[in-house]
């Protein structure tokens, strides 16, 4: 992951299995063992985020999808849909469980079914069933009988019963599944749902009043895939039917548009059609092989990256990707984070690790020297690589909120201008499992509300979300589809400055401790790298796109004008190609498909005038250019991250 922390070092977080990582770490020093507050503001600082130049990203980009003209309810924003998707699945987040128009066809259709479970999800249901495997012809059956008995107007009617009389039922009539739901309910009395005179489950609601209040042309069973009873492979493996329930037809439609838009953005295919990266079976599943373009894109990423880091007055540094592994038990890792690392391997009768983060090593760079009051803020930036197995005095609270509030600036900087402006921001509290004092642990989190307040940023509170090591704020970035992404992490750490015995010598040369504020802007640049494709569909802005420009001769005639130009282009910065040997209208289609930016015709008139007749993406015909001048102009749009 792109990853940063304030504190005193630079961690980076990824996914699985490995990741580009970059980590910012402010040292915000604890002034006093006593629970005085201190007015002066020291910070030692590694970062590491992966940020582009200022500018919009592009006139005509993202390329929005047609915007739907029926807006689609949420779960969250519509009780009537949340009714019509229960009654629908006819189950709920407590695993309570009944049965529905749609399980009362599909036992209809196959009486050997046994039913399981299936809860709403955001965008329909699903719902999982023991039996033979399903096809798309049986869906059909099954869309068609629940059709009929929603066309019944059946009544549902809520029943309260005993934990007994459920058992009785359940056994009368061979559920085994079921029995065992019930067996995880604590509640009573139990609460049982009845649809007309037809059936009967446990279910704790809601639901609508008639399955006549569903609108039979808003439902849609879209698909079948195997699942695992409870998720555990060693028990037997269900049908499972995804389905999804609107409130109106139209709102189907609309739906199922959004689906295909986000089909065609899929960034596998996208990847493949554009020869951008690919996943290698024989190399193993997530591991991504950057092609050269898309490796093209990286180094753009990687670059400006370090470019504004250095401007904003960080070193860069490398550290390795190993340790021995007594580093991960001082630094609480193999405590707290065994589960996502991989196993250790054996060296010269030592131990050694493959680093999940890289914090401690930051750390002991920090440590390599007496460090005074006076060295801070020390900045370090390291682009970096992490493994994981798929993520004393009193603390001065305006110092932590400051230090945060200028994370959150550079976060909001960094993600608008690859072109993301909308979040969901989730501020995760205390976990259960845990290091550190309530006092430390109410104040940082009191400094990360602060600091969301002074931002002016809405947030949901995850109670028990944090880190082992600390609280912190998550962000979702919104795609152009409007789908949310993990993607920011900042989180407050006093649990490694402790851990390793990081100190400072304050004015009176007094040994204090700093307090670490990690931040992970971009998450893995591998994710980060998919999402962005699928948020621009692949049409990349021109400073960002692999290829800017692509030379296209008329006839071959005009080919060696046309190496000249290609030659020029590329001595200029430009990422250009030249590709020749078919008809003109084919190679511009070509170029279409590929998603270049822009295209340079040379025909004979060209060739004797020294231009290009030139042809933009999104502009049209921009008419014919002197080449100097095109390469200009181009500079300039990417310089201005603007169209040309």
């Amino acid at each position: 992951m792109a990853s940063s922390r304030s504190l005193l070092l630079s961690s980076s977080f990824l996914s699985k299995p490995s990741s580009f990582t970059s980590s910012l770490r402010r040292f915000v020093y604890l002034p006093s063992p006593t629970p005085r507050f201190y007015p002066k503001r020291h910070g030692f600082s590694t970062v590491f985020s992966v940020v582009t130049e200022p500018a919009a990203i592009y006139s005509t980009a993202p390329k929005k999808s047609e915007p739907a003209t029926v807006p689609l309810p949420s779960n969250d924003s519509s009780d009537k849909l949340l009714k019509i998707r229960h009654t629908v699945t006819h189950s709920c987040p407590l695993f309570l469980f009944c049965y529905s128009e749609f399980n009362t066809s599909v036992q209809k259709l196959f009486p050997d079914a046994k039913v399981t479970i299936g809860p709403w999800i955001d965008n329909g249901f699903y719902y999982d069933f023991d039996m033979e495997p399903l096809t798309d012809k049986d869906l059909k059956r099954i869309k068609k009988e629940m059709d009929r008995i929603i066309s019944r107007n059946l009544p549902l009617l809520r029943e309260e019963v005993t934990r007994e009389e459920a058992q009785r039922r359940i056994m009368a009539i061979n559920e085994p599944y079921k029995m065992e739901i019930l067996e995880s309910i604590e509640e009573e009395p139990i609460t049982v749902y009845h649809i007309g005179n037809e059936w009967w489950d446990l279910c704790a609601g809601p639901h609508v009043e008639t399955t006549g209040k569903i609108n039979k042309k808003a439902v849609e069973l879209e698909s079948v895939a195997g699942a695992y009873w409870r998720g555990d492979e060693k028990r037997q493996m269900l049908q499972r039917i995804y389905g999804t329930a609107w409130e109106s037809e139209e709102q189907l439609k609309a739906y199922l548009h959004f689906k295909e838009e986000a089909k065609r953005r899929d960034h596998r295919r996208i990847g493949q059609d554009l020869d951008l990266f690919s996943i290698q079976d024989e190399a193993g599943g997530g591991l991504v092989f950057w092609h050269p373009k898309g490796a093209i894109v990286r180094n753009i990423i990687e670059e400006s990256w370090k470019k504004m880091h250095v401007e904003h007055g960080y070193d860069l540094i490398y550290t390795p990707h190993i340790a021995k592994a007594d580093l991960w038990k001082i630094s609480g890792h193999l405590d707290f984070y065994r589960e996502n690392m991989y196993d250790q391997m054996e060296i010269e009768d030592e131990l050694y690790q493959l680093r999940p983060m890289n914090c401690p090593y930051h750390i002991l760079l920090y440590q390599r020297k007496r460090q005074s009051y006076r060295d801070l803020p020390i900045r370090v930036a390291e682009l970096g690589t992490v493994y994981r197995y798929e993520l004393s005095g009193s603390l001065h609270e305006d110092q932590i909120k400051d230090e945060i509030r200028g994370v959150l600036d550079l976060t909001e900087e960094i993600l608008s201008r690859f072109g993301f402006d909308k979040y969901e921001v989730n501020l995760s509290t205390r976990p259960e499992k845990s290091v550190g004092s309530d006092d430390i642990w109410e104040k940082a989190t009191c400094a990360l509300k602060d600091a969301l307040d002074d931002k002016g940023w809405s947030y949901e509170v995850d109670e028990g979300g944090g880190a082992f090591y600390g609280p912190k704020i998550d962000l979702k970035i919104e795609d152009a589809l409007g789908r949310k992404w993990q993607c920011s992490t900042i989180q407050v750490d006093f649990n490694l400055p402790q851990r390793f015995d990081i100190t400072y010598v304050d004015t009176n040369s007094d040994k204090k401790r700093p307090i670490m504020i990690h931040r992970a802007v971009l998450g893995s640049l591998e994710r980060f790298f998919g999402v962005l494709i699928e948020h621009y569909a692949g049409d990349f802005p021109l400073w960002l796109s692999p290829v800017q420009v692509r030379v296209l001769p008329v006839t071959d005639n005009q080919l060696e004008f046309c190496k000249e130009v290609s030659k020029k282009l590329k001595a200029c910065g430009v990422r250009a190609e030249l590709c020749h040997g078919e008809r003109l209208p084919k190679l511009i289609r070509n170029a279409e498909t590929q998603k270049i930016p822009l295209m340079a015709v040379v025909g004979p008139k060209e060739v004797e005038t020294g231009t290009v007749t030139v042809r933009s993406r999104f502009g049209g015909e921009l008419g014919t250019i002197p080449v100097d001048d095109f390469i200009n102009k181009i500079n300039i749009a990417v310089e201005t991250r603007t169209a040309l």
